[in-house]
């Protein structure tokens, strides 16, 4: 492990999300551009126009050969992620790979272990997990203020742009990652209906229903077709309420002190009961503005420099995938729920379901 900063970083692809990747590595103090990764000649010169001097490779074997080249950061389409992740890391390469980790279980598995086998930091970008938003909420949720959590919902729909791997691998890993980090624990089972217009192997528009060990659920609502942009989430808990709206850039989390609560019977009338309910006030927290991608872009170089495990993990990353594995199997499966063993592996496809999210 290299201890000193700054760390030389290498970014491949300069497509859709890859601009923002160099522009914060550049502004990094840990960080040092070494070169941009890009076979499109179009695109690397629309690079060169914006950063001069700073080298560009169409060639990834040859930068990855370069004693200067500390990490990788890998912003291409999901189907390249593994190949390149893979030859990063038996380069001796830390690697920070765009959301999802791998297209496969086999494959995020393979980079994990190989990985630690290297003993090398393999971190994927899950950005939202260092949104100031979703970090106050994470807190919440840590700190008991909203009791026990009941459930989850999440739209996240736009008029988007239509991606090959479809909406549930181009949107749902955000939403998933949030939920996995806010939970802190397992998916049980998975089950996903959608609907394709354009083309039946792509749907556009996908319903995840998930289960969560020991008792939330979820559901997540992913669509490249809506009128306009809405990116919501809502915690149910049994003693608050939180609503997280990322379109809001003031008071993005307002907490409600709203519910129902259940009143038991006298001991005359033992077992009757009813629900009342509660209405109290509304919150919204003062929340710092920061860019999540240069925090998650200072945990990569912390977690680099010292070791320390990085909030979005390996590990994490490989969850998302089992659960996108699971929700592509219920898909084609007409949304029979899928139950997922704590190894991650499917152990069941069918409706037999106990109260619990396990097989019955």
């Amino acid at each position: 492990m290299r201890a000193r900063a700054p760390l030389g970083v290498v970014v491949v692809g300069y497509g859709y999300w890859g601009p923002n990747i160099v522009r914060n590595v550049i502004e990094r103090p840990e960080l040092e551009l070494i070169a941009l990764c890009e076979r499109d000649q179009t695109q690397a010169q629309r690079f060169r126009s914006r950063h001069p001097g700073i080298e560009t490779w169409p060639d990834f074997d040859e930068l990855l050969a370069d004693a200067r080249v500390d990490a990788v950061c890998i912003a291409t389409p999901p189907r390249t992620h593994y190949e390149l992740a893979r030859k990063a890391l038996e380069a001796g390469k830390h690697v920070l790979v765009e959301k999802p980790l791998a297209t496969t279980v086999a494959h995020a598995e393979a980079l994990v272990d190989l990985a630690q086998r290297k003993e090398l930091v393999l971190m994927p970008g899950h950005t939202f997990l260092y949104s100031p938003p979703v970090n106050k909420i994470h807190a919440l949720i840590e700190s008991g203020e909203l009791g026990e959590v009941y459930f989850v919902t999440s739209s996240r729909m736009n008029l988007g742009i239509y991606q090959a791997d479809g909406v549930v691998r181009d949107l749902a890993p955000h939403d998933l990652s949030i939920l996995l980090y806010w939970l802190d624990r397992r998916v049980a089972s998975v089950s996903a209906a959608g609907c394709t217009v354009f083309n039946p192997e792509v749907p556009e528009t996908a319903f995840l229903t998930l289960r969560f060990e020991d008792g939330p659920s979820a559901n997540v609502q992913v669509s490249w077709l809506a009128p306009r942009k809405v990116r919501q989430m809502i915690v149910v808990g049994s003693r608050k309420m939180v609503q997280y709206d990322d379109t809001i850039p003031d008071g993005a989390v307002r907490i409600y002190d709203r519910g129902l609560d259940l009143e038991i019977g006298a001991p005359s009338n033992y077992g009757e009961h009813r629900l009342t309910y509660r209405s109290g006030d509304i919150v919204a927290p003062r929340i710092d503005a920061a860019e999540p991608l240069s925090l998650e872009l200072g945990d990569f170089a912390n977690s680099i420099l010292t070791g320390a495990r990085p909030r979005s993990h390996a590990e994490l990353g490989l969850e998302v995938v089992r659960v996108l594995e699971a929700a592509q199997v219920s898909l084609s499966g007409a949304g029979e729920p899928v139950v997922l063993a704590r190894g991650g592996e499917i152990v069941a496809r069918s409706g037999s379901f106990a109260p619990d999210g396990g097989t019955a």
